[in-house]
């Protein structure tokens, strides 16, 4: 995914994942309270000769010690006494295996967590629903969602927490569809949401751009929430702004009675995804005027904002201020923003002088802006050398051998071209399509250029026939240049006509209530001429259409984008 809608919010996907995982740690609490020699003392065995009862006694000595252990971060150690427990064929009691695979949650050693949940099927040990859950929120944070629904579905029983790790791990790793169908699933089936449930399906619905469902969520937070949640609001900020509405976004922040850096950012980021620069820097203003000190994803958003606006001279002043006033050390992801701004002004010699004298190593999504940048301004020389140290860091990034391609198709060098295919084929990459989806109905209609399997597909084509014939006569002109195939110009202008943008958007003139707005979301950087010609629809069809590409929202109204055509 491309770097700008990765930045909003990172800070709040980290608490969100703290607060989904932890869900079911709360037998830690007493044990944080104990140290390793209490534990180990507390639970030395009684004198004996009964070889069973001193068996025993070693057995709950090392299983107290080991639970100790885990409590104090030191995993390795606690492992080494599970495999002595194992030797000694001793019972490994269910609230050290507990302790064990939380540890593993705690500090990502999936691999270790494999260990012990190994260790419990040799011994045949049948974990209880506390213990099924551990395993089940271990898997989904690892991202191993097929296993983790493999053990979900085996569950003979299931709590409020088991469902949460479930769909928290789809929401995580970009599988919004699952985690809403799993969502309603789990409604159906009489067991109640919670306040660590919401987080996660607002995710998912802002992943999807799913409104409507993201809407519903929220009214059933107001309906079971009684009281205020920052967490929460936070989220539904986010799922607002993700979802193109950033007036319903900024309902819900300017209501929140308590606000963190995590709240401030959420809004500022979406202001500045949204192409509103001036509110970006109000509400900045506002946030250090209350004594929050912002955070390096608060700074990456406000780059951002300059970026998208093309303000060079503030976008310098903010990232120098990230050292100088906020005492943070400027990551690489600022670096990137900073060369992403460059670029779209078009100062790409200055853009690839900042590069080379970076203090860290820049990486693939470095070189990658330039290369974009390059095909915006058909820079082909310093184009080649943003590509050659791309594949070098990046060799299966299909999207970039796709740039390059259209760098040298923009210029007429088809020999060129069909070189880069070549390598693409000989190395076995291949390219994401592009596609354009829809929320109609609670159901995603999606398209790809030129494709009929729609079940409107008739009605569809004709739409958009029709809609090309009406914006020609107001003055519209194809850019066929943004066709990138050796073909004439009038097979060109056709393909151009059945771009997945305009499928979508026909689909949504057909189906939605005249003047009501149309939400649609491109998966790549939306093409110049659907910029174009959506632009000229949203007045003649006299709808306001809003568009999320990679990078960030267009609103389409009255004949103009919200971007002012700097995107």
């Amino acid at each position: 995914m491309p770097r700008v809608l990765q930045i909003a919010p990172i800070w709040i996907q980290k608490q969100m994942k703290r607060i989904t995982y932890v869900v079911g740690s709360v037998h830690r609490h007493h044990q944080r309270c104990r140290s390793l020699t209490t534990a180990a003392i507390g639970a030395k065995p009684a004198k004996g000769n009964d070889k069973k009862f001193r068996g025993n006694q070693e057995a709950q000595r090392i299983n107290a010690q080991t639970r100790a252990l885990c409590a104090e971060g030191r995993l390795k150690e606690a492992l080494e006494n599970l495999h002595t427990m194992n030797c000694k064929a001793l019972q490994v009691e269910p609230q050290t295996y507990a302790s064990l695979l939380q540890e593993c949650i705690n500090t990502n050693s999936f691999e270790k967590g494999k260990t012990v949940h190994t260790h419990m099927i040799n011994e045949s040990f049948g974990p209880d629903l506390y213990l099924k859950t551990k395993l089940l929120i271990m898997y989904a944070k690892q991202g191993n969602l097929v296993y983790t629904r493999q053990l979900f579905d085996e569950m003979s029983e299931r709590n409020v927490v088991s469902w949460n790790a479930m769909v928290a791990g789809y929401a995580l790793y970009g599988h919004g569809s699952e985690a809403l169908e799993l969502y309603n699933k789990m409604r159906r089936s009489g067991m109640k949401p919670d306040k660590f449930t919401f987080p996660s399906i607002l995710r998912a619905c802002a992943s999807m751009v799913s409104l409507e469902q993201g809407k519903q969520v929220h009214a059933c937070i107001i309906k079971t929430e009684s009281e205020p949640n920052i967490v929460l609001e936070s989220a539904l900020v986010d799922m607002y702004v993700k979802c193109g509405t950033i007036e319903n976004a900024r309902q819900v922040f300017d209501k929140m009675p308590e606000r963190n850096v995590v709240s401030w950012t959420a809004i500022i980021a979406g202001y500045g995804r949204h192409g509103d620069s001036k509110e970006v820097f109000i509400l900045f203003e506002q946030m250090q005027q209350l004594g929050l000190k912002p955070n390096y994803v608060t700074l990456l958003a406000i780059l951002n904002a300059c970026s998208h606006a093309g303000l060079v001279d503030e976008a310098w002043h903010y990232f120098e201020s990230i050292h100088r006033d906020y005492h943070i050390k400027p990551r690489v992801e600022h670096y990137s923003c900073m060369v992403d701004l460059l670029g779209r002004a078009g100062r790409l010699d200055e853009a690839h002088e900042f590069i080379n004298k970076m203090p860290l190593k820049p990486h693939a999504a470095i070189w990658g802006t330039l290369l974009g940048a390059c095909r915006m301004h058909g820079n082909i020389e310093l184009g080649k050398i943003a590509a050659e140290h791309l594949f070098n860091l990046d060799s299966q990034n299909a999207g970039k051998y796709v740039v390059l391609s259209n760098i040298y198709a923009a210029a007429g060098r088809w020999e060129d071209v069909a070189k880069v295919r070549k390598l693409m084929k000989d190395r076995g990459v291949k390219k994401e399509p592009g596609c354009s989806w829809i929320e109609y109905r609670k159901r995603i209609h999606l398209f790809v250029v030129g494709d009929r399997s729609h079940p409107q597909s008739e009605e569809i084509y004709a739409t958009v026939e029709t809609l090309i014939r009406k914006i020609k006569e107001a003055g519209y002109v194809p850019e066929i240049n943004f066709m990138l195939h050796e073909v004439e110009d009038e097979l060109k202008e056709k393909y151009l006509s059945y771009h997945s943008e305009k499928l979508a958007v026909a689909f949504g003139i057909i189906n939605t209530p005249p003047g009501t707005p149309i939400r649609i979301v491109k998966n790549l950087r939306v093409c110049g001429d659907c910029h174009t010609a959506i632009k000229f629809i949203s007045n003649t069809a006299e709808r306001e259409i809003i568009l999320r590409d990679s990078n960030r929202f267009h609103h389409f109204k009255d004949g103009a984008c919200s971007c002012g055509d700097y995107w």
